[in-house]
């Protein structure tokens, strides 16, 4: 067939464990299979308030990160710049760029992160930063 569709209560989202001791758990939902998606990889993630993901490099993979809800802080690059957007706003991050997903808010954060090629090559992980 030559669509796949993935549809929004069909996902399940799982908890992932904290970036950071003390802060809440974020999710994820796999959208990857639910979509049987080929040539990239994607996920919805939900970040609570005041939450982070770790702070890394993808060997392979451009990322691009798309606001759902909320507003999406990012640390880009070493040292680290930071960003800041809105709904409707998309970062694209080339391999081997240092990043670093935030919800500095004090709402939730809904984002559509996908990347491309679906290999998984590895990453390299920093130290998390405090700007």
């Amino acid at each position: 067939m030559g669509y796949h569709v993935a549809e929004a209560g069909a996902v399940e989202w799982e908890e992932r464990a904290p970036a950071v001791e003390g802060h809440a758990p974020r999710q994820a939902a796999d959208v990857t299979t639910a979509a049987d998606l080929k040539q990239s990889r994607a996920r919805f993630w939900r970040y609570p308030p005041q939450t982070r993901g770790r702070r890394h490099a993808d060997h392979a993979q451009e990322e691009v990160f798309v606001v759902i809800a909320g507003t999406l802080t990012m640390l880009l690059g070493d040292p680290p710049e930071r960003i800041d957007v809105g709904p409707q706003s998309v970062v694209a991050v080339e391999p081997l760029t240092p990043l670093q997903v935030r919800n500095a808010g004090d709402e939730e954060l809904v984002l559509f992160i996908y990347g491309a090629p679906p290999a998984r090559e590895g990453a390299d992980f920093f130290d998390d930063v405090e700007i």
